[in-house]
């Protein structure tokens, strides 16, 4: 059996193996550098935690769209939750059950990294490229350098959005071509698009107009592209859903309206990807460590630039058409790293780096395997002048390395006379197996030589230990304390993270904690404690917590019916000096004095008293039935008061009472309130929804119709190409060494 490559399908699958093993392999080299490098910044603080809330959620068959007690960050519609991605939900059901986070974390990203693998494997296939090339482009991917060091590391949302665009790509492909139906076009995006990280779903929708445009090239005409990009319409259609919520809720967050920035943070001059071959090179861009970076971000892979020298570029000039679009996507990608630094929420260009490594790897590539140069020998001088250019490059940015870089390019150097003798002498798949095999130990060097890494919280790994180590604090915590004060020596369960919480950290712990890890934040929230991303807050959000909001008479925190404050040691070095606030007292939670000083309510818990109802003005209010999105509270008022909820006033709150609507107001820019008419005496429901999701639902709706609509066309179309071509309707049985592309 032939396939499209122009190799055997069996030959398909055995270099897809080989992409596959190469991937656990490197994933082991760099387990063995540094074992946590797939548990570090944003997964052990941000990820991993929400896995835990989501998966107790879900198999209490709550989808947690909104959390009140979280306030900050408790809006998941608007956070990188995935919701609505099948996969992500898989992923959290498991989370609880497993206790070192760590080694799960590593497991589920090791699953992406392959299927991200598999994808490039798929997308230089489908551009004709041969196997053992593919397989290089393929398993060189998850190692290039963001995706190892940031993406793979820490950005969770990133590895698998990009996991799923590359079969999104491959499949518009086939589809354009006429070698498959619109449904997997439709199923990768919007998987790429609900992981509900806004990068990927850009990134797709230029993967699938530079498709259309290569293909009108390619084919030189139209009706192919129009209806991929038909399909491509139809997921985006689907995926709005993802997206209103945090559309619609713009203005109330940090992140606010669309805007265009140009500043130079995480902007990267096109000059840097002459250092995309040097295992060494650490580029000059200005970031968290200033201009020098501490890891080769713009590494894609050993062999990439020395292999322009392999190329018959002459006869690669016939393929311009056909491979147009892999071209229109890299230039594009390549324009977007340079700037402008933000684009409305696309802010940090350098995080669009795995689109250029995904672009290059699957133009050079494709190129070596369908127009190889003659003699490779020949050519050797030619790569020698190419590795002498990233030399040169790396050292002019980081020149304090000059001797590392000299090593780097040696090895490069070595590597490419190694790979050029096997070609010359046991043929192309001994060269291809070397480039395999180099990837795994380069990885390892480069992880190895960056330890440890600056991005680490060194949160705990076992829940179980967590757990334990915690005191046990029922009801709703707020902490007011700051990251930054605990000293490196504290960073663990038997110092700070024993009685502190930062981040998603208490959502491991299953426990109620005001505030968390978020990118989205609401703005008067975090503006009325001074509170951060990372829950961290500023001193004076003692006193803003206790202070009395005038309209109601009430202070914050019983307006938050908080139970508990917890306040760090460091940051509040004298609190217990002074008296309690009124109705509160001073609690001691024996081993944990060193940290924190706790006080809570003298009456007890409240926040489980009557519903969400946190002050009333007037109004008799009591609560009949209370779940995350819903309060639902008997009122009764004879000249007319004021409800007001512990709810944060997040957009999509409405309010009806006995079944007729009533306004809603926010209270203080925060707290959501119901103004209620005289001779009141009925039943107030007051419920959340995220904005636009009947939108989102009908757009949904729209979009599995329309693919359905065009994967009947398609159908008909190959069974009226059958019968022209006297092909009969029943399919042959499928080989067993037939890859599923």
């Amino acid at each position: 059996m032939t396939s499209r490559s122009g190799g055997s399908a069996r030959s398909e699958f055995r270099w897809g193996t080989v992409v596959t093993l190469g991937v656990v392999v490197g994933y082991a080299a760099v387990l063995v550098a540094d074992p946590r490098h797939f548990y570090t910044d944003d997964t052990e603080s941000q990820y991993a935690p929400l896995w835990v809330m989501m998966g107790n959620r879900i198999r209490e068959g709550r989808l947690p769209m909104m959390v009140p007690e979280h306030w900050l960050a408790g809006n998941y519609t608007i956070e990188e939750a995935g919701l609505l991605n099948p996969p992500q939900w898989l992923i959290a059901l498991l989370a609880p059950t497993m206790d070192n986070l760590a080694l799960y974390a590593t497991l589920v990203k090791l699953v992406f990294a392959i299927v991200l693998a598999l994808g490039v494997y798929r997308i230089c296939l489908e551009y004709g490229g041969k196997p053992a090339w593919a397989a290089v482009a393929a398993t060189s991917m998850p190692f290039s350098g963001w995706l190892l060091f940031f993406d793979s590391a820490s950005w969770f949302t990133a590895l698998t959005g990009t996991a799923w665009l590359t079969h999104a790509w491959a499949s518009g492909v086939r589809y354009a071509r006429g070698r498959s139906g619109p449904i997997p076009v439709f199923v990768f995006l919007y998987l790429t698009m609900s992981v509900q990280y806004v990068f990927p779903a850009v990134e797709a929708a230029i993967v699938m107009v530079a498709v259309a445009c290569g293909e009108v090239l390619h084919q030189r005409r139209w009706r192919p592209s129009v209806k991929l990009l038909l399909a491509a319409g139809f997921a985006g259609s689907a995926g709005l859903a993802t997206y209103l919520p945090s559309v619609l809720s713009a203005d109330v967050t940090w992140r606010g309206t669309a805007q265009i920035l140009n500043d130079q943070f995480l902007t990267v001059p096109w000059s840097e990807s002459l250092n995309a071959s040097l295992p060494s090179t650490l580029p000059a861009f200005t970031s968290w460590w200033g201009y020098v970076q501490p890891m080769p971000v713009v590494y894609i892979a050993w062999f990439l630039v020395p292999a322009l020298a392999f190329v018959d570029w002459g006869r690669a000039r016939s393929a311009w058409r056909d491979l147009s679009a892999v071209g229109l996507f890299t230039v594009i990608v390549l324009m977007w790293t340079a700037g402008p630094g933000a684009i409305g929420p696309l802010r940090w260009p350098a995080r669009v780096l795995p689109m250029v490594a995904l672009g290059a790897l699957v133009l050079v590539c494709v190129l070596l395997g369908r127009f190889p140069a003659g003699d490779w020998r020949r050519r050797l001088p030619a790569a020698g002048v190419l590795i002498a250019s990233l030399l040169l490059r790396s050292v002019s940015a980081a020149p304090h390395l000059t001797l590392v870089h000299a090593a780097a390019a040696t090895a490069v150097a070595v590597l490419g006379i190694a790979g050029v003798a096997l070609r010359s002498r046991k043929g192309v798949a001994w060269a291809c197996g070397l480039a395999v095999a180099a990837i795994p130990p380069v990885a390892f060097v480069q992880v190895w030589s960056v330890q440890l890494t600056p991005m680490s919280w060194n949160l705990p790994e076992r829940r179980s230990e967590m757990i334990e180590a915690f005191p046990e604090m029922p009801g709703t915590t707020l902490q007011l304390a700051d990251r930054g004060l605990i000293p490196p020596e504290g960073k663990s369960l038997s110092g700070a993270y024993g009685s502190l919480v930062f981040g998603n950290y208490a959502k491991n712990l299953e426990k109620t904690y005001v505030g968390g890890y978020t990118p989205n934040g609401n703005f008067n929230f975090g503006e009325m404690l001074c509170m951060r991303w990372d829950a961290g807050v500023c001193p004076e959000a003692f006193r803003q917590a206790f202070a009395v909001e005038p309209t109601t008479g009430e202070r914050v925190v019983d307006l938050m019916l908080v139970d508990r404050v917890v306040l760090q040691n460091a940051l509040y070095p004298d609190a217990r000096a002074s008296p309690p606030p009124s109705g509160w007292k001073w609690v001691d939670y024996p081993g944990h004095e060193e940290w924190i000083s706790v006080l809570e309510r003298e009456d007890g818990q409240i926040s489980t008293g009557n519903g969400r109802v946190s002050a009333t003005d007037g109004v008799v209010a009591t609560s009949i039935g209370e779940s995350d999105l819903t309060s639902r509270v008997r009122v009764q008022s004879d000249d007319g008061g004021r409800v007001v909820f512990a709810r944060l006033g997040w957009p999509g709150y409405r309010a009806t009472l006995d079944g007729q609507h009533i306004d809603i107001d926010v209270v203080a820019e925060n707290f959501v309130s119901v103004d209620l008419p005289a001779h009141t005496d009925g039943d107030l429901v007051l419920s959340w929804r995220p904005p636009g999701w009947k939108i989102g639902a009908g757009a949904v709706l729209l979009g599995v119709a329309g693919v359905s609509a065009l994967h009947i066309g398609y159908v008909r179309g190959r069974r009226g190409t059958r019968a022209q071509s006297g092909i009969s309707d029943p399919a042959p049985a499928p080989d067993p060494d037939s890859p599923i592309r």
